[in-house]
């Protein structure tokens, strides 16, 4: 999925480091969303184990990213048009995560 120094672990330690009340580009704030959900998934397989299927695995990264981004509003100051948008991209951007990521990732990630 997403790497340490990616440009989404990028978008990430920047929405995370950026002032309260930044302006902050609901894309950005989706790409960070994305990475996010990507560690809080991978902590919930090593926790849980893989989901019963595929459907419930995006689920858990959209509701991961969501979780997120309800955050970043909350402590950025960022307004309802914003936090739609980003959810919406957030969720585009884990599933497409989610989809592309190599096949040993999938197997030791996610359930098939």
């Amino acid at each position: 999925m997403h790497h340490h120094n990616s440009e989404a672990a990028q978008a990430h330690d920047q929405v995370v480091n950026a002032p309260h009340k930044s302006h902050l580009s609901h894309e950005l704030i989706a790409a960070a969303a994305s990475y996010e959900a990507a560690k809080a998934y991978q902590n919930h397989v090593a926790k849980n184990g893989q989901p019963p299927s595929h459907e419930k695995a995006k689920e858990l990264l959209a509701a991961f990213g969501g979780a997120f981004i309800d955050h970043m509003v909350e402590t950025k100051g960022l307004d309802f048009i914003d936090k739609q948008k980003a959810k919406s991209e957030a969720k585009k951007h884990a599933e497409h995560a989610y989809e592309n990521a190599p096949t040993e990732f999938r197997e030791q990630y996610y359930a098939n």
